[in-house]
C-alpha cells in the first residue's frame, strides 16, 4: 500500500468519527465539514456551494456546472474559487465503505493574504480536452477561466488536511492551532498546479474579483429585478465584459445565476417552512406563478407543490449538494 493510501485511510477514519451519519456535519472548528453517505445518490442534489476545498478520503462524486461535469475521488480534490450554484450526488459509495469527504471553507482575507505573502502561485498546468469517462459519459476538460477546478492531490496535502482533523480530538489546541493549520491547507492549495486560480479571486481589480463582487450582489439582492447595467456597474465592469468573464467563471450568464439562487430558496421555504407555492415564487421575485412553477420544474424535474411533498417525506433526498 501506497504512503499516499494509507494517509488517505488514516483521514477516512477520522472523517468517519466526525460523520456518524448520513450527512453533512459542522465540526468544532468553523468552516470544517466531515461529509458522509452510505450509498450512491440517486437523483442530483441542487446547492449553493460556498467557495471551498472539498477532499474526498473515500469514494466518488459528480458534479454538474451548467453543461459541465466533473468527477473527483480520493486521488483528487476540488476547488471551488466563488459561490456557485451546482448539482452533485455520489456515485461510488457502500454501508462498508461509505462516501467520507472533508470540506474547508474558504476566508478571502486569509486567501488574499496568503497569496501576498507567499508570492506567484505556480503556473497552472496546460488544460486539458474533455474526456470520456468510465461510465461513458463526458468530463469537463479544464477550463481555466471555471470558478470550479480538480486536481491531484498531494502528500502534503493530505498530511495538511490529517493534522487539521487530529485538531478536533484536542479542543484546548484549537486557538492556538487551528488558524494555522487551516492556513497552511490553504497555502498548500494555492502552490498546487492550479494554484493560480484561486488566487485570482484574491487580486484587488482582476477580473475574477469583480465578477466575485457581481455574484456578492446577486447573492444579496437575488429577488430584485436584474438590470445588466446596474450590476455591471456595481462589479465595474462594462456590460459586455461582466456577461464575458461572467459566464467563464460560472459557466452561465448572470441572469440564469440568478434563476438558480431564486429557485434553490424556492424549494427551501416550500420544503423546510411549509409555504405555499405562490407565496414562495412571490417571496424569491416572481411575479408570475405560473412562470415560477414553470422554471421551477424544468429544474427540479417535478412541479413545485409535488416536489416539496416528496422532499418532505424523503429526509435523505434532502442532503445538501
Amino acid at each position: 500500500m501506497s504512503a499516499l493510501m494509507q494517509d488517505t485511510g488514516a483521514l477516512g477514519a477520522m472523517l468517519l468519527r466526525h460523520a456518524p451519519r448520513p450527512g453533512v456535519w459542522p465540526t468544532a472548528l468553523p468552516r470544517l465539514w466531515a461529509i458522509r453517505q452510505d450509498a450512491p445518490g440517486g437523483e442530483f442534489a441542487h446547492a449553493l456551494q460556498p467557495a471551498a476545498f472539498c477532499l474526498i478520503a473515500q469514494g466518488a462524486k459528480e458534479v454538474l456546472l451548467g453543461d459541465d461535469r466533473y468527477v473527483y475521488d480520493a486521488a483528487r480534490f476540488m476547488v471551488f474559487t466563488t459561490d456557485l450554484p451546482v448539482s452533485g450526488r455520489v456515485i461510488e459509495a457502500t454501508p462498508e465503505r461509505p462516501y467520507l469527504c472533508l470540506r474547508l471553507d474558504f476566508d478571502p482575507e486569509e486567501v488574499a493574504e496568503l497569496v501576498a505573502r507567499s508570492g506567484p502561485p505556480r503556473a497552472a498546468a496546460v488544460p486539458t480536452p474533455s474526456v470520456p469517462s468510465m461510465d461513458g459519459t463526458t468530463q469537463a476538460g479544464d477550463d481555466p477561466g471555471r470558478g470550479l477546478f480538480v486536481s491531484a492531490v498531494t502528500s502534503e496535502m493530505l498530511d495538511a488536511s490529517a493534522r487539521l482533523m487530529q485538531l478536533l480530538d484536542h479542543p484546548e489546541d484549537h486557538a492556538a492551532l487551528a488558524p494555522m493549520a487551516m492556513r497552511e491547507l490553504v497555502y498548500r492549495v494555492l502552490r498546487s498546479e492550479q494554484g493560480e486560480r484561486l488566487a485570482q479571486v484574491a487580486r484587488a481589480d482582476s477580473q475574477t474579483q469583480r465578477v466575485h463582487r457581481a455574484i456578492r450582489w446577486l447573492k444579496t439582492h437575488y429577488a430584485q429585478p436584474l438590470r445588466i447595467e446596474s450590476l455591471a456597474k456595481e462589479a465595474h465592469m462594462s456590460a459586455s465584459s461582466l456577461h464575458h468573464h461572467f459566464r467563464a467563471l460560472t459557466a452561465m450568464s448572470p441572469l440564469q445565476y440568478q434563476k438558480q439562487l431564486r429557485l434553490q430558496e424556492a424549494r427551501r421555504l416550500l420544503i423546510a417552512e411549509g409555504l405555499e407555492v405562490a407565496r414562495a415564487g412571490h417571496a424569491v421575485g416572481y411575479e408570475s406563478p405560473s412562470q415560477f412553477s414553470r422554471e421551477y420544474s424544468r429544474l427540479y424535474g417535478a412541479p413545485p407543490s409535488r416536489d416539496a411533498a416528496k422532499r418532505r417525506d424523503t429526509p435523505s433526498a434532502r442532503l445538501p449538494a
